[in-house]
């Protein structure tokens, strides 16, 4: 593993990433993440925890989970690899892909009530990559031992990485009692172990920030669905947020995908990136050649993306590290195609909203698509007042930055806002 030449990925999509893996067996990709709430046939609340909302009233909700983020990595999943899904993408969204980013989907789509067993009990395909483990799919099934793929979920698995991070401590619940845990002095964080998305990283500045903390914390104990957390330093004076990305093989050769700079809200949830995609990534190599050995030696392999921030003084302190496809991964992957067009900017965002049917919303935007002015990667739409509306993941490009953002008000006078 030389650190000093690693190159980009040549290719535009999760297939051409994986094809020099999946040749020893059938393969699919589950494009869903698992899920906690009532509704959900295949809960992870045994074995594999993860944290999507305290409560039924906050849990991440079926939208998101079966639709908008399973669509989001379809448009750039290619055709080696079938594409498992709940809920069919639209027709329309299907034909857009086609056409403007010559994607060939192969999908399965099976109900939600019969999924997992059906994907069990099938002898079409042998393994499934996915984006965290099931606890109702068979060990034997998932493409990375579930067991190893946790661990390094694990938000605890940080300092074990080898890469510069913030101080912290871990407990788990079943042996300590939140309330007797002794905390730093404000601002840090509390995480829990496997939080997604966002949830459950809990900025801790003032005692109100604690007590809810806590709560929050005790609701997921009260309901089994936590063992595990970690108290954090809080890293001030940040000037860069970086999502770092690269994939890992079997043989333990890295491939960039690319950095991106994260936007997320104040309360931490992530809503979007900016890359630009002739950034020199040299001053991750350390860190990309540090987690990917560890990732290699205990047998992982696929997409890494681990969160970077930079402070004022230039120093680099790893907060995260997601052994999975990322939020921005399909942004990454636009690279070759956009630099082909000399769009060498580009900002995705999933807070992207419009009135009328996607019908509509192809037509009207129809130029700037056809130019990759905006790119759609998932879209649905919704009633709100009376009124047709559709929301969009989708990444908008430019030349410069002065471009780009010319583009988005224009885009905004054609009726395209963000709500986040």
């Amino acid at each position: 593993m030389n650190s000093n030449n690693f190159d980009y990925f040549q290719g535009s999509s999760l297939s051409d990433l994986f094809t020099q893996d999946v040749a020893d067996a059938s393969y699919a990709f589950i494009l869903n993440y698992p899920a906690t709430a009532n509704w959900v046939t295949y809960p992870n609340t045994q074995k594999y925890l993860i944290q999507d909302g305290s409560d039924e009233a906050s849990k991440t909700s079926y939208s998101k989970i079966f639709q908008n983020e399973p669509w989001k990595n379809l448009a750039v999943l290619g055709n080696l690899i079938p594409g498992i899904l709940v809920s069919p993408a639209p027709k329309l969204l299907l034909e857009y892909w086609h056409e403007h980013l010559n994607s060939h989907t192969n999908i399965e789509t099976l109900k939600e009530s019969i999924y997992l067993d059906c994907l069990n009990d099938t002898g079409r395909f042998d393994k499934f990559i996915t984006l965290f483990p099931f606890d109702c799919l068979k060990p034997e099934k998932h493409a990375v031992l579930p067991d190893t793929h946790y661990h390094l979920l694990s938000k605890a698995t940080l300092g074990e990485l080898g890469v510069p991070c913030p101080k912290y401590q871990t407990y788990n619940l079943d042996s300590v009692s939140i309330d007797d845990i002794e905390l730093p002095e404000f601002p840090y964080l509390i995480k829990t172990s496997h939080g997604l998305s966002g949830e459950g990283t809990y900025i801790i500045q003032s005692q109100s920030d604690l007590d809810y903390c806590f709560a929050e914390i005790k609701k997921y104990a009260e309901s089994r669905l936590l063992s595990t957390i970690i108290v954090s330093e809080f890293i001030k004076n940040v000037v860069n947020n970086y999502c770092v990305q690269f994939y890992i093989s079997k043989t333990g050769d890295i491939q960039l995908i690319g950095v991106t700079n994260q936007i997320v809200t104040s309360e931490g949830n992530y809503i979007g990136g900016l890359i630009h995609y002739r950034e020199n990534m040299s001053i991750f190599f350390d860190m990309i050649a540090a987690i990917g050995q560890y990732a290699h030696s205990k047998g992982y392999f696929g997409v890494i993306g681990f969160d970077v921030l930079q402070d004022r003084d230039g120093y680099l302190y790893v907060i995260d590290a997601n052994f999975r496809v990322n939020g921005s991964t399909p942004l990454c992957l636009q690279r070759h195609t956009l630099l082909k067009v000399s769009k060498e900017v580009a900002n995705y965002s999933t807070d992207y909203q419009i009135i009328g049917t996607l019908e509509s919303t192809l037509k009207a935007l129809k130029a700037e698509l056809e130019r990759k002015d905006f790119i759609i990667l998932s879209a649905q739409e919704f009633v709100n007042y009376g009124k047709i509306h559709t929301e969009i993941y989708g990444i908008v490009t430019g030349e410069t930055i002065e471009e780009m953002q010319h583009i988005e008000q224009n885009l905004k006078n054609k009726g395209l806002i963000t709500v986040g």
